[in-house]
């Protein structure tokens, strides 16, 4: 992997986050929303992956984390959408984040124990 690979990496994921943000900030609420549903993550990685690795890593990849979206992406959006009326958005993300990860590293613990991420 080159230097030059992980700067084009790096710019692509940052100018789809700025995007997002700009688009809200500007009151383009639509965009915002639609922008913000897109798995940038997801998307610049298995265009990325997709290239270097071909369509049967990305396959592979997308049906384990389908099932991990689903154990933690899920609770972490309900998490944030409950409290942050709540106890504010900062602490409703972090309290988000920790059940995001409790749950992602279970679900990778038990993936990787029984062979399903492969």
């Amino acid at each position: 992997m080159s230097i030059s690979n992980l700067i084009i990496y790096f710019v692509t994921g940052g100018l789809v986050t700025t995007i997002i943000v700009v688009l809200e900030q500007t009151g383009q609420r639509t965009l915002s929303e639609l922008a913000t549903l897109i798995p940038v993550f997801t998307l610049v990685a298995y265009f990325f992956i997709g290239q270097t690795k071909g369509g049967q890593a990305v396959g592979q990849h997308a049906k384990f984390v389908l099932v991990g979206t689903l154990i933690s992406w899920v609770p972490y959006m309900l998490v944030v959408a409950y409290l942050a009326p709540k106890i504010g958005p900062n602490r409703a993300i972090l309290a988000g984040l920790a059940v995001f990860f409790v749950l992602a590293l279970v679900y990778i613990g038990v993936a990787n124990r029984f062979g399903f991420s492969k």
